[in-house]
C-alpha cells in the first residue's frame, strides 16, 4: 500500500469513526415501550474494532514519515512540521496584510475632521512575502504528495 492511500484510509476511518460516534450517541438512550433504532451496544464495539485499526494504521503512517527521506526537506516529519509552519506563516502575513490595508474597515472618512487611519505595517511587502511564502508552501505540498505516491506505507 502506498502512503498515499493509507493517508485517504486513515481519512476514512476516523470519518467512520466519527459516523459511529453520533449514532452510538443518538441512540445510547430510548424511550420506554419503545425500540432504539440502532444497537448502541453493537455500535461501540464496531467503533473499537475500527480504533484499533486506526491506531496501526497511524503507527504505521508515522513510521514510514520519520524514516522517509526527503532530500534537502529531511524526512517526510520533516516537511510535514516546515509545511504546517509555512501554512501558519502565510496565514499571518495575509491577516496582517489585510488588517493594516484596512481591508476589513466597514467605515470610510466622510469628512476631513474624522480621524485618519494610518497603516503601522508596509502592506506591499507584507503582501509579497505571502505570496512568497504560499509559492514555497505549494512546492513543498507538491513534493510531500509525489513521495505519498511513490513511497510504500511500512509494516
Amino acid at each position: 500500500m502506498k502512503l498515499a492511500e493509507a493517508l485517504t484510509a486513515r481519512a476514512d476511518l476516523q470519518r467512520r469513526i466519527e459516523q459511529l460516534r453520533a449514532r452510538i450517541t443518538a441512540n445510547a438512550r430510548y424511550q420506554e415501550g419503545e425500540e432504539p433504532a440502532e444497537d448502541a451496544a453493537a455500535l461501540l464495539v464496531q467503533a473499537d474494532a475500527d480504533l484499533l485499526l486506526l491506531r496501526d494504521l497511524i503507527r504505521r503512517i508515522n513510521a514510514t514519515n520519520s524514516r522517509l527521506d526527503l532530500g534537502t526537506d529531511g524526512t517526510m516529519t520533516d516537511a510535514l512540521a516546515a509545511r504546517d509552519v509555512l501554512r501558519l506563516q502565510h496565514s499571518l502575513l495575509a491577516d496582517a496584510a489585510a488588517a493594516a490595508s484596512g481591508a476589513n474597515d466597514q467605515f470610510l472618512r466622510q469628512m476631513r475632521s474624522e480621524l485618519r487611519q494610518i497603516s503601522a505595517l508596509p502592506v506591499a511587502e507584507l503582501r509579497s512575502r505571502a505570496d512568497g511564502v504560499a509559492q514555497e508552501l505549494r512546492e513543498l505540498d507538491n513534493r510531500i504528495q509525489q513521495a505519498n505516491w511513490l513511497h510504500d506505507l511500512e509494516e
